[in-house]
């Protein structure tokens, strides 16, 4: 039985974090620099950007994770160490400051940073800071909440989760940190994501694990079609927990799986939600569709619409937008079976069957899109495969804030 817990990125066994302010960012009230730390050597693993730019950090912990382990992990905001001359230098030289401090090898941390592309990143403010980071690292709530506000760029809110579960008789957890409100429109992942479990599990059936939970969780997930140069998502499992190390696809494996993806999409909604400028979370639901990748097709395309999302921030029920999304998306669908309806804590209003208009209340509809979540309920009468993908709205804030984002 899987049940929500408190913790974040600290709530399994073995699992220690911290965020501080070390003066990357110039506002001292915004931590900056951001620690996780393993008791022990644990399983690795992690998905990254498709973007052909990366980032120096994503190029450092592929090699440092060619083994499948880590310990630690390390990772900044306000500067993305993205195009710069000496990234690689830099990012191994954040891992060896973990190194100097907690005797971890360089080689057994991921490096991650995030914020503006393009701009020099200097060691000294980490140098600086990493002795009071790694001396204030903390298990529970707190160390999670430090970790997960430093790592923050144009997010307005925190992003942890997690869950307990059962393998093997044992009782396991998972929990997770994520930053993602802008240059949200992942081929693998998000911005970035970090988790943690006390689960035991190989490193090849962890990597496993990832690739396929994101198929359905943050490859589902758009806030303005932007895929970032840093995207990254790591986990570590340190087998605290003392099941039987799950090595092949079984039980024990699906029960891993299913919990997984119970902070992940936890995760994705957080992110989703918190997009820039965004007043609404848009959850699409597709079913009825002839196989999985057909519904998965016609959910996100209907959340990446820029005008569709522009309606949603306007509350108008222009269902034509939804229809005209799905026909671009090259999902192979009858037009003439669809199906929409939008329906929120306001209530239900039912816009299109059979591919076609039906009378409806604007009064009503108005009400339902008002709501601070809004469910599109598609169906595509044509089979058992289902998706939900998770978007927002499109307001005039988002141009503010990446209008001066670098200035």
């Amino acid at each position: 039985m899987i049940q929500m817990t408190q913790g974040g990125i600290c709530a399994a066994k073995g699992f220690k974090a911290n965020g501080i302010h070390c003066g990357i960012r110039k506002n001292k009230e915004k931590r900056d620099l951001a620690l996780i730390v393993s008791e022990c050597r644990a399983a690795a693993a992690a998905v990254y950007t498709t973007n052909l730019v990366k980032g120096a950090p994503i190029q450092v912990t592929k090699e440092h994770l060619a083994d499948g382990y880590a310990q630690a992990v390390i990772c900044n905001s306000g500067n993305a160490n993205t195009c710069n001359a000496d990234g690689i230098q830099i990012a191994e030289g954040m891992s060896r400051l973990v190194e100097s401090k907690l005797c971890i090898p360089s080689g057994d941390v991921i490096v991650a940073s995030t914020g503006v592309i393009g701009q020099p990143l200097n060691l000294s403010p980490m140098e600086a800071g990493i002795g009071e980071l790694a001396e204030g690292l903390m298990a529970g709530p707190e160390g999670s909440a430090h970790a997960a506000e430093a790592i923050m760029t144009t997010d307005t809110i925190k992003k942890e989760a997690a869950c307990t579960f059962t393998v093997g008789g044992k009782l396991c957890t998972i929990g997770g940190i994520a930053k993602g409100s802008g240059m949200i429109h992942p081929n693998m992942a998000t911005m970035l994501v970090f988790l943690t479990t006390d689960a035991a599990i190989s490193p090849s059936m962890l990597k496993e694990a990832i690739t396929e939970d994101i198929q359905d969780s943050f490859h589902m997930m758009s806030v303005d079609g932007d895929t970032s140069t840093n995207d990254m998502l790591s986990i570590l499992a340190n087998g605290m927990a003392g099941n039987e190390k799950i090595v092949s696809k079984g039980d024990d494996y699906r029960a891993f799986r299913e919990a997984l993806g119970t902070v992940t999409k936890s995760l994705c909604r957080a992110i989703a939600a918190d997009g820039e400028g965004a007043t609404k979370l848009i959850v699409c639901k597709v079913s009825g569709a002839a196989d999985k990748e057909t519904a998965r097709a016609a959910a996100k395309s209907v959340i990446c619409s820029t005008l569709f999302k522009c309606a949603m921030f306007g509350a108008d029920a222009n269902w034509g937008r939804v229809l005209c999304a799905i026909g671009y998306s090259k999902a192979p669908v009858d037009v003439k079976k669809i199906d929409v309806d939008f329906a929120s804590d306001g209530g239900r209003v039912s816009v299109c069957r059979g591919g076609s208009g039906i009378p409806f209340s604007e009064e009503e509809a108005k009400r339902v899109l008002s709501a601070e979540e809004i469910q599109v309920e598609i169906g595509l009468g044509e089979g058992p495969g289902e998706a939900t993908a998770w978007g927002c709205d499109l307001s005039y804030d988002y141009v503010k804030i990446n209008g001066d984002y670098r200035t």
